[in-house]
């Protein structure tokens, strides 16, 4: 590990390493595969120059030499090469590519939990499309590091073959088809670190950049085309693309370049062989000079890994930033779901019902948020019981709470994929309870499916009032001390919200669960026996409340 990785880079690379380890079977087939492909490759090419050569010779020798030349065991050990080479070629790709696959099964769960298990500003600094990039395009990259593993093993077979053929001919042309083989990889490290890695860092991210940019602009479609800017947002997208097409070139011309450098290794390695072979046999002669050849390109996986490396540090670094911190342990397992707001002289307990009001913009959101450590509070700003909500992380916190925020966010899957997001495990008659306390129970069974029906990408096929109602059915759904509602009857009209606030009363009487609701319309406040008015956030982020007792409605 590096002394200047970031604490979530260190993490990402123990994580990788865990994989690595647990791979290892599959990976140490791959090497070995890849070794035989590699020698098998060398061998195969150099032995077909020496038969080839050989013969040829032999014919222009006369009949008699012809007729005693042996080509039936040079033949047979090319077609046994050919074979080696072949069949371990299949083999490193099928193990190398499990191991990777097989890693990334484990590392992405991982990478996700660590985000979820982060500083919830982390994730919500994160935009959808961006998150997405990280989790899949620079994973992505993380896999072809895992396919790679096995290229210096593949390298190093060549390179022994490759100079034990030379060898045949002679300790010089050996020695020179070692120096030239050095040569390659030196230039390419050299190129590589020079011009590949910039490029495939700047590639990596501009194509994140790309992603994400495209995903904001498509959840934005209806607008810019009702106001006409999609000509904007076109330019917008291209400017990214241009980013992206001159990465890509710039990488491209460092892969030239590498190649480049291939060939002159080789040219170098041809030349010296055939000239350190000097008045030798001619047959061994090519072998040495054929030797060179195929020693420089069993290197070719590697330095083709140069060009790469750019773009796994890039995946790296910027999977490390989303593994950076790390939400701080409880040192309690389960909390009082008695709150209490000291600045507000105020204690509340389930089944007592909180109303919060203030004008729009003042933090009423961003209270909720942090009674539910969705957002850090401050010290002494919220109690649970006697207990700090800022010395508590969210684990602890939010089983005691079932949220339905102001925009509720619906998978793309049916409604039974959509409520069981709060209760995996629960029976289809729970499912249609909950869908009847929110008033939406006659709406699904009349769709194609009913709860099976899709819902489209955020709920597109429903309106804004029905995924408003689908995301409290969800809420209903979660067994938790207090039930936290923003904005429930928001784009109602007054018979359904009259209808969903009765339905919610009588399902507060059943459970016994407490109600924290946050509205600009008076019928949900009415619900409640004790209103919280927020009246704005202060300089130093603490949240400026006072409360009063009130009448609850019947």
């Amino acid at each position: 590990m590096s002394r200047s990785d970031s604490p979530g880079v260190a993490r990402l690379k123990a994580l990788t390493r865990a994989q690595e380890k647990a791979q290892r079977p599959r990976l140490l087939a791959a090497s070995v595969t890849a070794a035989l492909v590699s020698a098998g490759a060398v061998l195969l090419l150099g032995l077909s120059g020496w038969f080839i050569t050989a013969a040829a010779l032999a014919g222009a020798a006369g009949p008699a030499v012809a007729h005693v030349f042996n080509y039936m065991v040079p033949s047979a050990m090319i077609r046994f090469f050919a074979i080696v080479r072949t069949a371990s070629r299949y083999g490193e790709r099928v193990t190398g590519h499990d191991a990777a696959l097989k890693a990334l099964a484990a590392l992405r769960p991982q990478l996700f939990i660590g985000l979820a298990r982060a500083p919830t500003t982390k994730a919500l600094s994160l935009a959808g499309g961006e998150a997405s990039a990280r989790l899949v395009q620079d994973v992505d990259a993380i896999q072809d590091r895992f396919v790679r593993l096995s290229t210096p093993w593949g390298a190093g077979a060549g390179l022994i073959a490759g100079v034990g053929m030379a060898a045949l001919a002679g300790w010089a042309p050996a020695l020179v088809v070692a120096g030239a083989a050095a040569l390659g990889v030196i230039l390419a490290v050299v190129i590589g670190r020079r011009f590949a890695e910039p490029a495939g860092q700047r590639l990596q991210q501009a194509s994140g950049a790309l992603k994400t940019e495209f995903a904001a602009l498509a959840a934005a479609a209806p607008e810019l085309q009702a106001y006409g800017m999609k000509a904007w947002a076109a330019d917008r997208l291209a400017e990214h693309g241009d980013a992206v097409e001159d990465a890509a070139e710039r990488l491209a011309r460092a892969g030239g370049l590498i190649m480049a450098s291939q060939s002159l290794a080789m040219a170098v390695g041809v030349t010296g062989a055939a000239l350190a072979a000097g008045a030798g046999a001619p047959a061994l002669t090519a072998l040495s000079m054929l030797a060179a050849v195929a020693t420089v390109e069993s290197a070719g996986t590697l330095l083709n890994a140069l060009r790469q490396n750019g773009a796994v540090k890039a995946a790296v670094q910027r999977l490390g930033e989303l593994l950076d911190e790390e939400a701080p342990a409880s040192p309690i397992s389960a909390v009082s779901p008695t709150l209490r707001l000291p600045s507000a002289d105020l204690t509340v307990a389930p089944p007592q019902r909180l109303a919060i009001a203030g004008p729009s913009g003042a933090g009423k959101t961003t209270l909720i948020e942090r009674l539910m450590s969705l957002r850090p509070a401050s010290p002494g700003e919220i109690l649970h019981g006697e207990v700090d909500a800022a010395a508590l992380d969210a684990e602890t916190l939010r089983p005691l709470f079932a949220y339905a925020p102001q925009q509720a966010v619906l998978l793309t899957g049916s409604v039974r994929e959509n409520l069981r997001l709060a209760a995996p495990s629960a029976a289809d008659d729970d499912l249609w309870a909950a869908l009847e306390d929110a008033a939406l129970a006659d709406r699904v069974r009349a769709a194609p499916g009913g709860l099976d029906a899709s819902v489209g990408e955020n709920g597109a096929r429903l309106s804004g009032g029905e995924r408003r109602r689908l995301g409290l059915a969800r809420a209903y759904l979660r067994p938790a001390p207090w039930l936290v509602l923003d904005e429930p009857t928001e784009g109602l009209d007054a018979a359904t919200e009259a209808q969903v606030l009765e339905r919610l009363a009588a399902r507060l009487h059943h459970s016994g669960q407490g109600l924290i609701v946050v509205s600009h319309r008076p019928a949900p406040l009415a619900l409640c026996d004790v209103a919280l008015t927020v009246s704005g956030i202060a300089a130093d982020g603490r949240i400026q409340i006072s409360a009063k007792p009130r009448q609850a409605a019947a």
